[in-house]
């Protein structure tokens, strides 16, 4: 503890003028609840690879690579403007997508432990047809 106090970091995460070091983690609850239903306030944007993707993914998901993100692609038309929710497999990928999408100006926020937790937590998952899918 001596270590964090000394750069400036409190034990829980918070530098101590109040800023966050990390950048904002939703659950897979959350996500669900801001990114599903009749008026979701966010959208869900998946950042795994087009594999991952077509082999399953949350319903009503948007699809761009973290790959992609990296190499300058926009948003699609759905996602831009919009609070953007990132998840990816188990959630390494959509830390690195949500920083680089703060950096260009979005409000986004990345999803602890990814479509793993997601479907851990019995949220559905289909493939890209729109049948029952898996997490690879």
């Amino acid at each position: 503890m001596f270590l964090f106090r000394r750069i400036g970091f409190c034990r829980d995460g918070f530098r101590r003028n109040g800023v966050r070091r990390n950048r904002p983690r939703v659950t897979v609850d959350e996500a669900r609840s801001r990114t599903s239903g009749d008026r979701p306030d966010a959208v869900l944007l998946d950042v795994r690879e087009k594999p991952e993707w077509a082999a399953g993914h949350a319903p009503g998901a948007v699809h761009v690579p973290l790959t992609k993100l990296v190499a300058g692609a926009t948003l699609p038309a759905q996602a831009q403007g919009r609070p953007l929710v990132v998840i990816c497999r188990s959630g390494h990928r959509s830390q690195q997508a949500a920083k680089l999408l703060a950096g260009r100006g979005a409000q986004a926020v990345d999803v602890e432990g990814g479509m793993n937790a997601w479907a851990a937590a019995g949220h559905p998952v289909v493939d890209e047809r729109g049948n029952s899918g898996c997490i690879t």
